[in-house]
This record gives C-alpha cells, sequence and structure tokens, in this order.
C-alpha cells in the first residue's frame, strides 16, 4: 500500500466528499417532502429549476421534441 501515489490519496477524498455531498442532499429532499403541505399542486422554484436542468442536459427533453417534429 506504501506504492500509493498522493492523486490515489486525493481521489478517494473527492469521492468520499462526493458521497457524503450526495447523502445530505437526499436527506434535505426527504425533509422537504415531509414538510410539503398536503394538496399542494403548485410548481416551486424547484421544480421550475428541475425541469429547466433537464431541458439544458443533452438528449434532453428539447432533443427529443425537435426530432418528433422532423
Amino acid at each position: 500500500m506504501a506504492g500509493r501515489g498522493r492523486s490515489s490519496f486525493t481521489k478517494r477524498q473527492k469521492e468520499r466528499t462526493r458521497q457524503e455531498k450526495q447523502r445530505e442532499k437526499a436527506e434535505r429532499k426527504a425533509q422537504r417532502k415531509l414538510e410539503k403541505p398536503e394538496g399542494s399542486d403548485e410548481l416551486s422554484a424547484e421544480d421550475f429549476s428541475a425541469v429547466a436542468e433537464q431541458w439544458a442536459l443533452p438528449g434532453g427533453a428539447t432533443d427529443e421534441y425537435e426530432n418528433e417534429n422532423e
């Protein structure tokens, strides 16, 4: 194990940080879901941003829509 370079350590550290952030994000999402009032059909700013991100992705909804119209 002594043969590992610094890059391996930093990769593991980055991966651990990424996983921790992902876990925290999932916890926040679950908490928001619990706090969300029942019967609320209104879209929040988060919903709009999620849709905007999907449309911005390559192969996202805009690409599919354009292909259907051709």
